[in-house]
């Protein structure tokens, strides 16, 4: 063994092998951080100290690096609604994308995959134009990821990847060489060995490179292994996709042509998009690695592909959309939500509360008490005395009534009993589900629970609440004791009843005096008067009780208002806010997400 493979594994370590820089040089070299890094690592910006000069940002990198920004506050918005196993790829997305704009983006990372047999190790020796790659009939024959590097600077890049310096590996400087200048190639062991860590290895690989070269022969092109397991789920890594068919010196005549035209079909049904006619997609062409037939062709690709500087940009704006496309039943649902809860939903869940608390029962009593003081202030003397005795007989009765008006025909909250009290509390809940559901039409699954549980989470303590609100107005509306507040007309109204039964009992001492024979004897004039005293009263009685019912009503629908306000506000601050408050994070999350996945204005 080397001796100095011995010592370290961040150096180049044979005589084809140039020295590598350490991985804090080669970040340090990339200059910055943050989004000036980003862009030019996504950009092509080079990593050799400065000496080649970052060309212009191009508007891929950074539409790209604008769904990488809306991809991390989707995240940070998401992670307190959604488990974290939901949001493990778009979180892996992120750390792998910081992990590579800290690299070097002059190379261009390619890994070959393929079955057994597939003859990857071949192509990879006949790219590099020398034997790094052990080949033969013993399988497995590659144990372990090898690299092949055409310029410096790539260390960093490799010990992401986690190959180490012994199976590192610089090809001879020769013309065709020249030409894959910024080319990091990695030979991948079997996708199918039977050793389980060699399977580790490729998908482990497969994740962090920029493009990958798939090598398949005309026995294995249609394994469903290859398929299933790779090709499929990485439709979306189309561009940066390369499709070889190996051996086809072993087909006669037009077989090449046919296989080649099969194979295309299954890309076609995997999904992948192929690059045919100047569109972007996989590239498909035969070749055979021992012979060389295509090789060059294949070189010459790979060459072009590196220089354009933009694997990177193109293989993570893959990885984003993969994320994006898994995460669209979390963000998306059939339905169209609607900005904010509706009026219609707030107008019956006030309504609900407003029931539950009984406030048009407490304005119905409300009203009663206030024509019940009319009639008390403006009532003949001799009625009033009669219920001043009535009330002085029976106080305990009449205060159970009342309690019973307000318990059993209002809310059920406080006073009432028990059972209207769980009526009332079921009203309550009732209202808060129907608001909670009203609300989440439209809504995808995990916000539409997440919106029901901050619904019942605000509903807990508003019965509470709802019950202070009842005993506080509603009682002391309808309580036979309180006293609204008179109008301008009673004053008159008791002046002329007083003058009434003045009249009552003026005519009254009269008619005495005259039966006792102190006055002279005169019954018509007393009689009128006692007449006019005795009928007098009861009208002004009447005429008092036709004008107080306008004011007892607005009284009444006062007292009913205010009621309803004060439970629509605790509605409000317990239910209706917290909701719209996560509707609103909904809205926001969903116009990050539809940055993410590129989805157009009139699709949001």
């Amino acid at each position: 063994m080397n001796t100095l493979t011995d010592r370290t594994d961040d150096r180049w370590d044979d005589g084809l092998i140039a020295r590598s820089r350490p991985v804090r040089e080669a970040a340090e070299d990339d200059g910055g951080d943050g989004d000036d890094a980003l862009m030019r690592a996504l950009s092509g910006a080079g990593s050799d100290g400065g000496r080649t000069p970052a060309p212009p940002v191009s508007p891929e990198a950074r539409a790209l690096r604008s769904r990488l920004e809306a991809l991390g506050r989707l995240v940070a918005l998401s992670r307190t609604r959604l488990d974290g196993k939901t949001l493990a790829e778009a979180g892996r997305v992120l750390d792998e994308a910081a992990a590579r704009r800290g690299l070097s983006a002059q190379h261009t990372v390619v890994a070959i995959a393929g079955a057994t047999g597939s003859g990857k190790s071949t192509l990879f020796n006949a790219l590099a134009g020398v034997q790094i790659s052990e080949t033969g009939l013993r399988r497995p024959t590659t144990a372990a990821p090898i690299a092949c590097s055409w310029s410096d600077g790539a260390a960093g890049l490799l010990d992401r990847l986690e190959i180490p310096g012994r199976l590192r590996r610089r090809p001879r400087e020769t013309t065709e060489a020249g030409a894959l200048r910024g080319l990091v190639l990695v030979d991948l062991p079997d996708l199918d060995s039977a050793v389980g860590a060699h399977r580790e290895h490729v998908d482990r690989v497969l994740a962090l490179v920029d493009a990958v070269v798939w090598v398949v022969d005309p026995e294995k092109y249609a394994d469903a292994v290859l398929h299933e397991r790779y090709l499929r789920p990485l439709a979306g890594h189309a561009e940066v996709t390369f499709v070889v068919l190996n051996q086809v010196d072993r087909l006669p005549g037009e077989a090449a042509d046919l296989v080649l035209d099969d194979l295309r079909r299954l890309l076609d049904e995997d999904g992948i998009a192929l690059g045919e006619h100047e569109e972007p997609g996989a590239t498909v062409l035969g070749l055979s690695a021992l012979t060389g037939e295509g090789v060059g062709e294949l070189r010459e690709l790979l060459g072009q592909f590196a220089q354009e500087h933009d694997a990177a940009t193109r293989r993570i704006a893959a990885d984003v959309d993969r994320a994006a496309d898994r995460m669209r039943p979390l963000y998306v649902a059939d339905g169209h939500p609607g900005p904010e809860i509706g009026e219609e939903a707030r107008a019956e869940f006030e309504d609900r509360l407003a029931e539950a608390v009984g406030a048009h029962a407490a304005g119905l009593a409300a009203e009663r008490a206030w024509r019940r003081n009319a009639g008390r202030a403006c009532g003949t003397p001799w009625l009033r005395l009669w219920r001043w005795y009535e009330s002085r007989r029976a106080p305990r009765t009449l205060a159970g009534l009342a309690a019973g008006t307000i318990g059993g025909r209002g809310s059920g909250f406080g006073a009432g009993p028990a059972e209207e009290e769980v009526t009332a509390r079921q009203r309550v809940e009732q209202a808060v589900r129907a608001v909670a559901d009203a609300s989440v039409a439209g809504l995808p699954d995990p916000w539409a629970q997440a919106v029901r549980e901050t619904a019942v989470r605000g509903g807990e303590q508003l019965p509470r609440l709802l019950d202070e609100v009842a005993v506080t107005l509603g009682a002391a509306a309808a309580v036979p004791g309180a006293k609204p507040p008179r109008p301008a007309w009673w004053p008159a109204a008791v002046l002329a009843q007083a003058a009434m039964t003045l009249l009552q009992i003026y005519g009254g001492l009269w008619l005495v005096g005259q039966i006792a024979g102190v006055l002279e004897p005169d019954l018509l004039p007393p009689v009128l008067l006692m007449a006019a005293g005795i009928v007098g009263g009861p009208l002004v009685e009447w005429a008092c009780s036709i004008a107080a019912r306008g004011p007892a009503r607005r009284y009444g629908q006062d007292a009913e208002r205010r009621l309803r306000q004060a439970a629509a506000g605790c509605g409000r601050a317990r239910v209706l806010e917290p909701v719209a408050a996560e509707l609103l994070r909904y809205r926001e999350v969903r116009e990050q997400y539809a940055t993410v996945a590129k989805l157009s204005t009139t699709r949001r």
